[in-house]
Formats: structure tokens, sequence, C-alpha cells
């Protein structure tokens, strides 16, 4: 079994349904960073998009999940901690609102 942990996010200006980016460890052993969290263009959920380097025309990748195990680990952890992030910064908005009445 997969240990995905110190999931950490950091929240972006919006940018072609980019908002944000990701960074995991994997089994307390790898660390993985720079995990483009993206919104769904129909706005169903989010997804995520591993790092790539382009040299010339080519672009190649720098890591990506292999097994759908991984993966699906990847997405659960992040999207988790994505949901946390966003209902801090809302409940945040929130008492700013209420505040200026």
């Amino acid at each position: 079994m997969l240990i995905v942990s110190e999931v950490q996010v950091n929240m972006t200006k919006p940018h072609g349904g980019l908002i944000g980016y990701a960074s995991v460890v994997i089994d307390g052993s790898l660390y993985l960073g720079n995990i483009g969290i993206h919104q769904k263009l129909d706005g169903s959920g989010y997804r995520l998009t591993y790092p790539t380097r382009k040299i010339g025309d080519t672009s190649f990748n720098i890591f990506h999940p292999i097994k759908r195990e991984m993966s699906v680990a990847i997405e659960q952890a992040v999207f988790k901690k994505l949901k946390d992030v966003l209902s801090k910064r809302n409940d945040r908005h929130h008492r700013i609102d209420a505040g200026a009445s």
C-alpha cells in the first residue's frame, strides 16, 4: 500500500484552468513537486498534470505515475488537501465580509 504524505497545495492566480501547484512525499522516500492542479473545463472537478520540459520541439516528462494505483493515491491526497485549503480560504473571506457590515 502506497503512503502519500506531506501534501502541500499552493494556490495561484487562475490562468487557463491552472489554479495551483501541489507537492507530495511518497512512502517517506520520494518528494514530487510542481504537480499542476487544473479545474476541469466543464467545472465538474479537478485534474492533475505532471511537470514536463521542452527541448526544441520535443516535450519530456520529468515524472508521472505509471501505475493507476499510484495515480489514484496522489489524486486522492492532493484533492483532499485542496478541499481543506479552499474551505479555509472561503471561511476567511466570509469572516472578512461579515466584519465589513
